[in-house]
Parts: structure tokens; sequence; C-alpha cells
């Protein structure tokens, strides 16, 4: 299996260029239902270890069903098949640029929930315009044990997300195990209480903010993602569910770009424009997103059969 490693603004992407299962044809939502009911074993050794790293999100590159796509692409981490990954999409276009298949200027990627642009501005260097987002509920309380009342907003920006402005423990580097301690029980209560996305789309990502810690930020993020791990990037769905809410409230106006510093106090510049689709709801934006991504890997997996530990480490 051929596999191309980069991290954006500290996050790592493994994107499988070559040695991925046959997932048919057809929509990618249902090649991505596939790939996460038929090929668990495959996508979960690709990003854990000893085979991965903790963070990491998986890219299976996958034939397009729109011809005016340069791929189609399916985002994984330990957990689950995700719908689309804002971090893995500039890591995925740095590698394509990387392996010569696009250049400078913008291309469409086609993904399980839509089509994503991306414009490379240098090798390193990615806007992406991601699918339309929008904030399906505001001021959601939920009473969390150990931790007290939590206050967040249900939006959607590829993936759901819980988005807490106020965080309960302040968002600094030196508090990460205890954000995500805190992480794991407000998404407990969430799942608790029932509470979905639209289509019960299931809420696994849930997002503290907190003051900047630089001049130049507009504030300061945790992302627990779905496998537990914190997001080292600020989460580009995650970046884009929060432009939706600050849209909605009319904290942020169209065009107006901010500072979006992550825990580990890397950035992406973030802005929006309204959609003009009528498929999605009243008040939905069209978030862009700019980072950067290095290649830090290009290799051959290789997987034992006599390897009890080929599918990952499982505790």
């Amino acid at each position: 299996m051929v596999v191309v490693d980069s991290h954006t603004e500290g996050e790592p992407t493994r994107v499988v260029l070559e040695g991925g299962p046959d997932l048919g044809s057809g929509p990618l939502a249902e090649r991505a239902k596939r790939l996460a009911t038929e090929h668990k074993d495959f996508y979960r050794s690709l990003v854990v270890e000893p085979y991965g790293q903790e963070a990491m999100v998986g890219a299976l590159l996958v034939e397009p069903t729109n011809p005016e796509c340069v791929t189609g692409v399916i985002y994984f981490d330990a957990a689950a098949v995700i719908g689309m990954c804002g971090h893995g999409t500039i890591g995925l276009a740095a590698t394509l640029a990387h392996i010569g298949k696009i250049g400078i200027g913008t291309h469409k990627i086609e993904t399980p929930v839509g089509i994503v642009e991306v414009t490379l501005t240098d090798s390193n260097t990615v806007t992406v315009q991601n699918i339309d987002s929008y904030r399906l509920k505001k001021g959601v309380t939920l009473n969390v044990e150990g931790v007290g009342t939590v206050v967040g907003d249900i939006a959607y920006g590829g993936n759901w997300f819980f988005i807490v402005n106020d965080s309960p423990t302040p968002v600094l580097p030196s508090n990460i195990r205890t954000l995500t301690e805190v992480g794991i029980k407000v998404r407990e209560s969430i799942y608790a209480n029932g509470i979905e996305g639209e289509n019960g789309g299931i809420i696994d990502h849930v997002v503290f903010y907190g003051p900047a810690l630089t001049e130049k930020g507009h504030s300061r993020n945790f992302v627990l993602c779905p496998d537990d791990a914190y997001d080292r990037s600020p989460c580009g769905t995650g970046s884009s569910a929060r432009l939706s809410c600050l849209a909605a409230d009319q904290r942020l106006a169209p065009g107006e770009e901010i500072y979006q510093e992550s825990t580990i106090g890397s950035g992406y510049t973030l802005s929006y424009q309204f959609s003009t689709s009528a498929k999605v709801p009243e008040g939905a934006i069209v978030p862009s997103i700019t980072g950067q991504a290095f290649i830090t890997k290009e290799a051959k997996i290789m997987t034992n059969p006599a390897d009890p530990l080929r599918h990952g480490v499982l505790l």
C-alpha cells in the first residue's frame, strides 16, 4: 500500500495512493458506507499505532463521480469514517501537488458530503472553500456530571459539532488532558440526552473556545475528535461550523477575515460568504479556510498476516 504523509498546522494526514479496498462505483456516500461497514480493519490499521499515530486522519483516494473533480476522497480516523475533513483536504491538496497531479490554481475534490474547491497558492499553502455550513440550534444546555452546566451550539461544517463559546476549562496547552476529559464527558452527555444533528446526524466533535493567546488571534480552540484525540490544527470543518454561528449572531461580516488559533498555537485564516443554494437552510454560509501543509513521508505500508497487531492496537 503506497501512502504519502503530511501535517496541516500540526495535524497529520495519511493519503492512500494505492492499495485500498475495492469499494465499487456509485455515489461517494455509498462507497464511504462500505468502507465503514466492511473494511474497518483496513482503515483503522492505517491511522493507529503501530502503523499510524495518534490524531492521524486517513484519506483514501477514489474515482470521483463528477468529471470536473481531480479526485474523490473518503476520510477516516481511528473511530469512524467521516464525511469531510478540512485539515485533511489541505494535506490532500499539498500531496496532490507533491505527486504532480495538480498545480498552482483552483481545483475541485469530491467528498461523500459534497464537492469542495481547493486553491493552491504555493506547494504548501491551500485555501479550502468548504461545503455549505450552518447552525442548527443555539444555546443547548447540558448538565454534565463532574463539570456543571455547559451551553453550546449545534452546527454543521461537513461534520456535526457541539460548539462551546465559553470553555468550562481554560483553553491552554497545559490543560490538554483536562480539556480532553471534559470534552469526552460533554459528548457522553450529548449522547445520553439523545441530542443529534439534522436527520439523526451524530454529534461526535466537541469544540471549546477561549481567548486568543496572540495579538493576531480571534480566539483559541480545543477540538475533541471522534477518536478522543485532540485536533492539533484549529479543525477545518469545526471552523466552518463556528463561522456559521458567528454569521448567525452577526459577530462577523461576510468577507471579513479572522485568524483562528489551535490548541498548540498554529492557525487558520477564516472567512465566509452567505450561500446562495436553495438546498440548505436560510443563513447557511460557504466557509473559506486557509492553512499550510507539509509533506513528511512517502512510504509503502507492509502488513504481515502473522503480525497480531496488523489491525492496530486495541485497548
